[in-house]
């Protein structure tokens, strides 16, 4: 064989997609263009025996679009407890079993946990063909840094449980990142403005898609946008930059504040909040409300 029929056969080999072993695997869908999924991922669907899906209806359209025929269970909040005794059942008999959710990667606020770790509890062999993320491509398009960031999931459809989560996630100092529902964006929004002050924040709307939208400004500004647009529609991403250096050197407004929070709030809540808007230490802040309170300044 000479050096060009070589080539051939390692350029052969390397075209040739590996056997789809037994086990459990997680696989990313597309978040809104159909063509974002990667050639791995319909390897994998293509070749499963079983296939986890969060709803069987939407997966169906994405499965006709690309060839995958393979038998398909609802696996979502509502069903996972009916459907898991029959996924693992699977997996001990060395079937092929893939999940995905309806958009993005699986268990990314979306079922899957409770699976995967039974799975592993069980020893089955659990592997993942990453792809597209809402979480990942907000980051990157909201021009905020990118090198430390957290993920807070949805925010609380309550507005008390939602100004504690915004406050405790506040004390972190990283970038945020939040899902939202259309109907909440601009209470969200407002909450965030309040607790957080000015800091630099991005919504991504309906990314990959048709009427994909990012606004990136002042959190105050985008909440006065939102509280004055009549309709918002599609899948939602904050984005908010982290606490600005030097925050913590912000003390002054430190005592007029948390008079202010405490007269509508426990001392652990205004503390929270407060902690969250100056960038400052919760546990300081806390022991400075009590002191407050001592005080009878509250």
């Amino acid at each position: 064989m000479d050096g060009h029929e070589r080539s051939q056969a390692s350029e052969g080999e390397a075209r040739r997609k590996p056997p789809l072993g037994p086990g459990l695997h997680l696989v990313a869908t597309p978040i809104g263009n159909l063509r974002d999924i990667t050639l791995r991922a319909l390897d994998i669907l293509r070749d499963a025996d079983l296939i986890a899906c969060e709803d069987t209806r939407v997966f169906a359209k994405l499965a006709s679009r690309h060839g995958i025929s393979a038998p398909t269970v609802a696996y979502s909040d509502a069903t996972q407890d009916a459907a898991e005794p029959r996924l693992l059942r699977a997996l001990e008999q060395g079937k092929r079993v893939a999940l995905v959710s309806d958009a993005g990667m699986p268990l990314i606020s979306d079922p899957g946990y409770r699976l995967v770790r039974a799975a592993i509890a069980a020893g089955q062999p659990v592997s993942a063909a990453p792809g597209a993320s809402a979480v990942l491509l907000a980051l990157a398009l909201s021009g905020l840094p990118a090198e430390r960031f957290f993920f807070g999931g949805f925010l609380p459809a309550r507005a008390g449980e939602r100004r504690r989560a915004i406050a405790e996630a506040g004390r972190v100092p990283a970038t945020l990142i939040f899902f939202e529902a259309p109907h909440r964006l601009a209470a969200s929004l407002a909450d965030l403005s309040e607790l957080l002050g000015a800091r630099p924040a991005a919504v991504a709307r309906e990314l990959t898609k048709l009427f994909e939208e990012v606004r990136r400004a002042p959190l105050s500004e985008l909440a006065a946008h939102y509280a004055a647009e009549a309709e918002v529609k599609g899948e939602i991403v904050l984005v908010i930059g982290p606490p600005a250096e030097g925050a913590a050197a912000d003390e002054g407004r430190l005592d007029p504040l948390l008079r202010e929070a405490m007269a509508g709030a426990s001392v652990k809540d205004a503390a929270a909040e407060v902690a969250a808007r100056l960038g400052l230490k919760r546990r300081d802040v806390y022991a400075r409300a009590l002191a407050l309170k001592r005080e009878g300044g509250a």
